[in-house]
């Protein structure tokens, strides 16, 4: 069955393979494979994404994000949606960003929507949708099993990572790594403090978004600390990125929250780095304790991770990688799924939803 599939975006980061954030990531990993795949995909994102299949770009918010640019953002993507809806004969609408309730479209065909954060970060009428044939599902167990206990959800997805594409013959040097947002939430404040307990360069990589919040936190907390022994690198593409993971000793993940996942502590397995992490959420699920990195619990014991990581086998990282990690995996998993969402009725699929485990 050749599908029609509509991927909806987060308004307010841009797509690509160079894309900072997860759910934007993945995002372009599913419009590429629908495209390989000789499916037809339509993507709405911001100004300056990009896809391998029909893009459709709404204005890119301006920052500081107010409450009006909000509701400005939502109100080009409900637009830009209808106008899809309208012009092609979409089998399926796949919305990934946080706020998706405020602009699923109310008619037309099925959606799915991938929950990539937190489930407490969205608000409870995300649960409890009322449009028909409608289906919600996570990212990873741990993230399932905290969702409210009342909510129908498909079985969770794992997200992967290309692999093969991460692969590179770069030689270890002596800095450890860490990347993702910039906020708060992420504590890249504490992966800068066990790397100078440690003795090791850190080097910082990511992008601080317009949000106060965000902007407070990268003045008061990570700027301080940074010194010619510590960089911040601000946003990577892609082959940036994999140059660094290759080369880095080890990736620092000292999560605050419940990671639902982390595609780059996936993708530093591809790269052969071992993982330093704050047993957070899915982290706890990726890292192979002792084999393909350490799971800590405060900075002092990062810090002596840091220097025990140099130890590991880098290609047990790999291995664990090809393994378990692969986007081919994921994508396969994903393009059943439309199938099925396109062409089953809403009670089949609702007989198959289970609700969602009780949190522990």
């Amino acid at each position: 069955m050749k599908l029609t599939v509509l991927n909806v975006a987060f308004p307010f980061a841009p797509v690509g393979l160079n894309a900072v954030g997860g759910a934007e990531q993945i995002l372009s990993l599913l419009d590429d494979g629908l495209v390989r795949h000789r499916h037809r995909s339509i993507v709405i994102a911001c100004e300056g994404s990009s896809a391998s299949g029909k893009f459709i770009a709404t204005p890119r918010p301006q920052s500081p994000v107010t409450d009006a640019v909000r509701q400005e953002a939502w109100e080009q993507h409900r637009r830009a949606i209808r106008e899809a809806l309208e012009r092609f004969s979409v089998n399926l609408t796949h919305v990934h960003g946080l706020d998706f309730v405020h602009y699923v479209p109310q008619w037309g065909p099925p959606v799915l929507a991938t929950l990539q954060l937190p489930p407490k970060w969205y608000t409870p009428d995300a649960f409890h949708l009322t449009r028909p044939r409608t289906y919600l599902h996570c990212v990873s167990e741990s993230q399932h099993r905290r969702c409210p206990p009342a909510a129908a959800l498909l079985p969770p997805i794992e997200n992967g990572v290309p692999v093969d594409r991460l692969s590179a013959h770069v030689e270890k040097r002596r800095f450890a790594i860490a990347l993702g947002r910039i906020c708060a939430e992420k504590g890249f404040h504490l992966a800068l403090e066990a790397a100078s307990t440690a003795g090791m360069p850190l080097m910082l990589g990511g992008e601080v978004f317009g949000y106060d919040a965000h902007q407070q936190y990268f003045q008061n907390e990570i700027r301080p600390r940074l010194n010619g022994y510590h960089r911040f690198l601000g946003p990577l593409g892609f082959e940036r990125k994999r140059r660094l993971l290759s080369a880095a000793r080890c990736l620092l993940a000292p999560s605050l929250v419940g990671e639902t996942s982390s595609l780059v502590a996936m993708e530093a397995l591809a790269c052969g780095t071992p993982v330093v992490a704050f047993a957070s959420g899915a982290l706890a699920e990726i890292v192979e304790h002792g084999r393909t990195g350490f799971l800590v619990s405060n900075v002092e014991k990062m810090a002596e991770a840091i220097i025990a990581s140099e130890r590991l086998d880098p290609e047990a990282c790999r291995r664990s990688a090809r393994e378990r990690f692969d986007s081919e995996r994921m994508l396969n998993q994903y393009l059943r799924l439309y199938e099925d969402l396109a062409v089953k009725t809403p009670l089949a699929l609702r007989e198959g939803m289970k609700p969602a485990m009780p949190q522990r």
